[in-house]
């Protein structure tokens, strides 16, 4: 669509893009309509500005983007034009007033309200120029006060001339740069290709990596169920086991008492070998001991012959009271006992000890004094518990007792060996209280 003007003096129409590339893009001139000095206090307006500044105010001002969206607008559809003869039609344009001029110069008021409000303020040249040189240092500010500085009406030709000249060395510069930039750029993709590649590598080792733990933890799993399913079955297997325990002990009240004096049983045993071999080698040593003390034997005398009639002698046994009956020693000395028990079987009797509590429970004492005939009570063997236990029970009962201070087995054989109720009962009584 051909660019139509406001004014008379328009030019011809004609096709925009072959009047914006006969147009050159920054021509050589004035504007007849500015002169070197400057007056009043109105701002400039963009076709007011000299011909060569049109060119850096829309390339440095305005984005392309914006630039073709104003003509678009104000024009019509440029097509695919390409970005240089779109910036050189606009530069002809904004030569006098126009549609492109007016919207361009509006867009500019608007984008940069702020810079132009700043340099409102500044009233001469001076502070103008000096405005200038601070903010072209300012990189992203320098589009603003460019298009600040020029329209202002404190702007001279020497600043106009200042203000061009330091945007044609930033464009130099901005040229560089961006050549600068683009290699740096290219060398950032390298680089981001290489981490690419890398970050991918990455990932799939990672993935792998996943996929492994994936399995692992399915299997962990797995097991745990198995594991938890045979703790389970054992868990009700151990509950079925303890009721039918339960159920067991129930029908077998006295199942602790008979396990206690099962292992009770089991350590008297052992406790019995061993006295026994102790007993064993006593009677090796006893042996030994009578045959080095015993006196040289008489010699037999002969025998005289029996007259007829006369009666033969015939030895008759001892009796003794506690034939067959059951004799208790509480206490003493371990190395004594194989001797006791000796001499209550010598006597008839059936021999039965109990420790008085050293290693034996004393609940099994009174047991075991109940089962007794006659009591030896070795006081100075036995705890003050057992001595006690076997005085009550003897003094309850009337079953006789004999309290022996410090062992001896000579004063048990005359106790056991007496021949009559009477006197054993009398020696009993005797030694009995003496000791108590």
């Amino acid at each position: 669509m051909p660019i139509q003007t406001s004014h008379a003096a328009a030019e011809p129409d004609g096709p925009y893009l072959a009047s914006a590339v006969r147009l050159a893009c920054c021509p050589t001139g004035s504007n007849p309509v500015l002169g070197s000095q400057v007056h009043g206090s109105r701002r400039r307006k963009l076709w007011e500005l000299p011909v060569h500044a049109h060119c850096p105010v829309v390339g440095v001002c305005l984005p392309m983007e914006a630039v073709r969206q104003l003509v678009n607008k104000t024009v019509g559809d440029v097509g695919d034009a390409s970005d240089h003869a779109v910036h050189c039609g606009v530069n002809a344009e904004c030569k006098q007033r126009s549609r492109v001029s007016e919207a361009v110069h509006k867009e500019l008021d608007r984008r940069y309200a702020l810079p132009l409000q700043q340099a409102k303020a500044l009233k001469c040249t001076h502070t103008l120029t000096a405005h200038w040189r601070q903010m072209r240092s300012q990189g992203s500010a320098v589009a603003g006060a460019l298009w600040a500085v020029l329209t202002h009406p404190r702007c001279d030709t020497v600043l106009e001339t200042e203000v061009l000249q330091d945007i044609h060395m930033l464009q130099h510069q901005l040229g560089a740069a961006d050549r600068a930039d683009h290699a740096r750029i290219q060398a950032l993709l390298h680089e981001n290709a290489v981490v690419a590649r890398a970050l991918a590598s990455a990932q799939q080792r990672c993935t792998r990596l996943s996929e492994q733990h994936a399995q692992a933890l399915a299997a962990l799993q797995a097991e745990q169920v198995t594991l938890r399913g045979a703790l389970i079955a054992r868990t009700s297997e151990l509950a079925q086991l303890q009721q039918a325990h339960a159920q067991l002990k129930a029908t077998l009240p006295d199942l602790d008492s008979r396990l206690a004096l099962k292992q009770q049983l089991a350590m008297q045993q052992e406790r019995n070998q061993a006295l026994q071999q102790t007993l064993s080698q006593l009677r090796m040593v006893h042996e030994r001991l009578v045959a080095e003390t015993d006196p040289p034997r008489a010699e037999p005398r002969a025998e005289q012959p029996v007259q007829e009639g006369a009666p033969v002698p015939v030895a008759t046994p001892t009796p003794t009271r506690w034939q067959d009956r059951a004799v208790l020693c509480v206490g003493g000395r371990p190395g004594a006992i194989p001797i006791y028990r000796e001499l209550v079987e010598q006597a008839g009797g059936h021999f039965l000890h109990h420790d008085g509590g050293e290693q034996e429970l004393l609940a099994k004492l009174d047991s075991t004094l109940a089962a007794a005939d006659l009591v030896i009570c070795q006081t100075g063997c036995i705890s003050h518990n057992a001595y006690w236990r076997v005085k009550d029970h003897c003094k309850r009962t009337g079953k006789p007792c004999v309290y022996v201070d410090k062992p001896s087995a000579s004063r048990l054989k005359r106790v056991l060996l007496e021949p009559s109720a009477p006197v054993a009962q009398s020696a009993q009584r005797s030694i009995a209280s003496s000791r108590q």
